[in-house]
């Protein structure tokens, strides 16, 4: 059935998505006539890209109605879900209707299963920045299909150094291929580190720094990453994903875990032998304190997210970091 349901807060990986699509459906030559974009936010808009769902192709391929920021798995009238119990079905094969929206679908509202029934829905979630392993699969999927042969070192860097930021992990992974060429050899650790914008190493460090009790050090880092456009919200997540790192590390020593291998599952560390690097970076810590920087980070991010003015907010923040973690 060429229906689909897109949704998640990873919007570049749905733009790409999208646009494989749209290749995949839309002759070149009649696009024009057979393509329409319409915003979920329009009086009708639902009802409007049902129509030209089942309007008939100009022309040759397929037809491609995308409803943008669709709303019918969160609040759906009853006479639009009749509309949609009678359209949804009867959509040609030659059309394809694709709802995209970041809010994950309710379960419990009689749309969405409708849609459960007839369309593929996809998933397309940031990979919260501590789920190392699952970032590194990411990091390999892409290359994939970008055409770059990585070695698994190299994956596992490419995760560190980009997180979950799949808009820059494509543009360095394209980066990377032009740089190849025809050298079909993989590409290893060495090439990536010249090549690679390290923004989030930077922010890595940046929380480093602060273990080490180095404000103005710091806030420097904070100015640069700023200076260099990358976003606040970007740097809170690389710094909630070390610090959670931190804190899960130390509890597991405090309650007398010496197993590599545990410590690391219980941390999501794709590579055991990260731990005895991690064990000397919190040993002058307690868990409490740790801990205790979890809630300065989600006031930072809150804050951010309300529209507070990223430079001062984070430097706020970070000196009250620096504060709480000075306290040995």
């Amino acid at each position: 059935m060429p229906i689909y349901l897109f949704w998640g807060d990873d919007d570049f990986a749905i733009a790409q998505a999208v646009k494989q699509l749209q290749q995949t459906v839309l002759d070149p030559n009649w696009s024009s006539f057979n393509y329409d974009k319409i915003s979920g936010d329009e009086p009708d808009g639902t009802i409007f890209a049902l129509n030209q769902a089942m309007t008939p192709v100009f022309g040759t391929g397929g037809r491609f109605v995308w409803l943008v920021d669709s709303s019918v798995c969160h609040s759906c009238s009853e006479a639009l879900l009749s509309r949609l119990q009678q359209t949804l079905p009867a959509i040609p094969n030659t059309s394809h209707l694709l709802l995209t929206s970041q809010k994950k679908p309710d379960a419990r509202l009689k749309s969405t299963k409708l849609l459960q029934k007839y369309a593929d829905i996809r998933e397309f979630s940031l990979i919260p920045p501590w789920k190392t392993t699952e970032l590194v699969e990411q990091v390999k999927q892409v290359a994939g299909q970008v055409g770059v042969n990585l070695t698994p070192a190299a994956a596992h860097l490419l995760a560190e150094l980009l997180g979950n930021n799949t808009r820059q992990l494509w543009g360095e992974l394209e980066k990377l291929r032009l740089y190849r060429g025809e050298n079909f050899h993989p590409i290893d650790t060495d090439i990536v580190t010249q090549l690679v914008n390290a923004s989030a190493q930077n922010s890595i460090k940046l929380a480093e720094t602060l273990s080490h009790g180095n404000v103005d050090l710091a806030l420097g880092i904070v100015a640069d990453l700023i200076n260099r456009n990358e976003p606040a919200l970007r740097i809170v997540a690389t710094l909630v994903g070390q610090f959670r790192t931190w804190a899960i590390v130390k509890l597991k020593l405090e309650a007398g875990e010496r197993d590599e291998k545990a410590i690391a599952t219980a941390a999501d560390i794709a590579n055991p032998n990260r731990v005895f690097h991690l064990r000397k970076q919190v040993q002058s810590f307690s868990s409490r304190q740790l801990l205790a920087t979890l809630p300065i980070l989600l006031e930072l991010e809150m804050n951010l997210k309300k529209g507070a003015e990223p430079i001062s907010t984070l430097q706020i923040q970070i000196v009250k970091l620096s504060q709480l973690l000075k306290k040995n």
